[in-house]
């Protein structure tokens, strides 16, 4: 029971990070930036401090008693065979699996529900290291061909191939240079739609990356011969989506600017190659994502005057906005996604940050609730309009996801695969409280721990939260956060403003020049945990990766004695700077523009981690954490920001960045690096707040 910082002190003796004289002006504000030449992610110069910083981070690390411990525990609670949820086409069922332990899931297909599981994918043995993995996955109408994608080393960039599943042997199609896509097949398997860029130049890693295209690749063809489907040259930071509806009748294409939920929708003809496209929503003002069409009449969920979704109805012979008819109106809740399967619409909402699934016919009447095991997540229920079953996963903080077959006729659903527990669930408990942020409003938080807990003040308590680009955080399993809550520890989960927990006005609350409102509701949750004596300032640390990375990072900066210990995994650090880099330029939908509005400059200078640090205050234990091949936020924000803190230090606190070799924004990344990576992040928590080895 020895607590983890029985060991001698370490040197926190940080390698010289060499200064430039280099300022710009923003509107008449002049902004000194002396890390600038960290941008040169290449450089002889910054690999040199990069292999110090990681040296003295790992013996740091190393140092760390429980940090074996933790390793053993976690790969225990990883090692259980997982499941995603099938999918039909044709006769055929694909669904991945991972026996515990690989590094990479395993895709499979199989003749109907009882088959014999045969390999479609191992991207396992794709690398000797496990970096090269699979990012998408299209399989044709009838099952026979697989386009999938793979990625080297986390990055963006994708190269399709296709498999003749029967098989299991590639054809001689290849495609590069494809980013942010998927593949959409053309109803007789002939040949798919997929969106990319022109080759870059050079630079890849840090090059903006414009004009998105729409592409189809015809099977048996060179990629040099791939048409051109569908372009924007009016506008090069729209990013533009492909999908070929059900029927094979139509190819939906979809256009929003950067990373807005906004949308426009243009609809081509298949069966005339001369028709022109129309233009079915020429102005970006909601979101409109199609969900089916019978014939001519397109079923589409939209926020237009509705910011927690409903559905409308679109006929082509009368397209105009007249016309359009309400078949699900607005809820009290977000309507976050919506199927139809066996001609029933199956609607997931979100209920304060939890599943809540609706069956309803197709004019829109509700037929019943479905009803689900526990406050939690239900995810999946895709199909095709005639099938009569659909699939979905539950999972919660304490379930690791369980998937269900759902009888459309007798609207049954019955356990279809259930992962064995390397633990007991019933030790445990969650419940969600609601605090109140700084303007009054109020915000929710799951907090999970071991029954039983004392509230003295004295829990280790980890506060993690996201906060931005629409993105939800709901009830989810992680083997690492039953490893913490074994040891004694809390799991406090926040759904902040800027998120889409509660629709697109909760979202648009935390975007541009509201931005701070998503830091004000962290810090309030944090508060309120510490009021409420769950934990206390010197027991508490926060995480957040990517935009969660800039949230935890600026929170420490607005409130370093309110934190223990911080982990801010690839974060947006140099706020002014983002859009210079790589898909960067697509965030000012949601950030702003640094350089082109002077109030969004103002609001965003106030905050950005790179330009808030201030010397002379004694910052909590911080553990940065990034990858050199991340090509979606770049590596240099991390770099900048390591550098300016670990220079600004007056207190005792560690100060580490992390550098994590052939891994990128996280996507794609192997087992192996991910239990490290976790490891190393629990283990930092676990000295900092002085956590002590539990037996369970």
């Amino acid at each position: 029971m020895n607590p983890t910082t029985a060991e001698t002190p370490l040197d926190l003796s940080y390698p010289a990070a060499r200064k430039v004289d280099q300022t710009d002006d923003y509107f008449g504000t002049t902004v000194s930036d002396p890390y600038r030449w960290m941008e040169d992610v290449d450089s002889p110069e910054l690999k040199a401090w990069i292999d110090v910083e990681n040296e003295l981070t790992q013996r740091y690390l190393a140092q760390i008693p429980v940090r074996e411990t933790m390793q053993r525990r976690l790969m225990e609670l990883i090692n259980f065979e997982r499941y995603t949820a099938p999918t039909r086409r044709g006769t055929r069922y694909f669904y991945s699996h991972n026996s515990g332990l690989q590094n990479q899931n395993v895709l499979y297909w199989q003749e109907g529900l009882d088959g014999e599981p045969k390999v479609l994918l191992d991207p396992n043995t794709f690398s000797e290291d496990g970096t090269v993995a699979i990012s998408g996955i299209s399989i044709t109408d009838d099952g026979l061909l697989a386009a999938y994608s793979i990625t080297d080393a986390g990055s963006d960039w994708l190269k399709w191939h296709v498999r003749n599943v029967t098989t299991g042997e590639d054809l001689p199609d290849v495609v590069e240079w494809s980013k942010f896509s998927g593949a959409s097949w053309l109803k007789d398997g002939s040949g798919f739609f997929y969106q990319g860029y022109d080759a870059p130049e050079a630079e890849k890693l840090k090059t903006a990356n414009y004009f998105h295209k729409v592409f189809f690749h015809r099977l048996g063809t060179p990629q040099g011969e791939d048409k051109l489907i569908f372009d924007r040259p009016d506008d090069k930071e729209l990013n533009l989506g492909a999908h070929v509806t059900d029927d094979g009748r139509y190819l939906l294409l979809h256009q929003s600017k950067g990373t807005s939920p906004n949308n426009e929708l243009a609809v081509k003809d298949l069966q005339d190659p001369n028709a022109p496209i129309l233009r079915l929503i020429d102005s970006a003002d909601a979101t409109y994502a199609p969900i089916d069409n019978d014939g001519t009449l397109f079923w589409l969920l939209t926020t237009l005057d509705a910011p927690n979704g409903r559905v409308i109805s679109i006929d082509l012979n009368n397209p105009g906005r007249e016309h359009w008819k309400t078949v699900i109106p607005e809820s009290t809740n977000k309507l976050s996604d919506i199927s139809i399967v066996d001609n029933t619409f199956i609607a997931n909402y979100l209920a304060d940050a939890q599943s809540q699934v609706e069956l309803r016919r197709l004019d829109g009447s509700l037929i019943e609730r479905l009803a689900l095991p526990e406050i939690g997540t239900a995810y999946g229920f895709s199909g095709r309009r005639d099938d009569t079953e659909t699939f979905y996963q539950f999972s919660n903080f304490t379930t690791p996801g369980t998937t269900y077959r759902l009888d459309m006729k007798t609207h049954q659903s019955t356990i279809y695969r259930q992962p064995k527990l390397l633990f007991d669930p019933a030790l445990y408990e969650t419940r969600q409280i609601f605090a109140t942020s700084k303007d009054g409003t109020r915000v929710p938080m799951f907090i999970s721990h071991k029954k039983g807990l004392v509230l003295d003040g004295t829990a280790p308590t980890l506060l993690y939260a996201y906060g931005g680009f629409n993105i939800s955080l709901m009830p989810e399993f992680a083997p690492s956060h039953v490893m913490w809550m074994e040891m004694g520890g809390v799991y406090a989960q926040a759904s902040l403003r800027g998120g889409g927990e509660y629709g697109e006005a909760w979202h648009e609350a935390g975007t541009r020049v509201r931005k701070q409102n998503v830091f004000d509701d962290f810090i309030s949750l944090a508060e309120w945990l510490i009021t409420n004596q769950y934990t206390s300032p010197a027991k508490l640390a926060i995480a957040g990766g990517s935009n969660g990375g800039l949230l935890v990072a600026a929170c420490e900066l607005q409130r370093p004695d309110l934190f223990g210990a911080v982990v801010a995994q690839v974060g947006v650090m140099d706020m002014l700077r983002f859009d210079k880099f790589t898909i960067g330029w697509a965030w000012k939908e949601e950030y702003g523009s640094p350089s082109e509005d002077e109030a969004e400059f103002a609001a965003i200078y106030k905050y950005s981690p790179l330009h808030n640090i201030r010397h002379s205050v004694s910052y909590p234990a911080t553990l940065i954490m990034t990858a050199d091949h991340d090509d979606r936020v770049y590596p240099a924000h991390s770099f900048k920001y390591a550098a300016a803190l670990q220079a600004a230090q007056a207190g005792p606190k560690p100060i580490l960045i992390r550098v994590e070799t052939r891994a990128g924004h996280g996507a794609g990344m192997p087992l192996s690096k991910r239990i490290e990576g976790t490891v190393d992040q629990y283990a930092f928590m676990a000295k900092e707040l002085q956590v002590e080895e539990q037996k369970r």
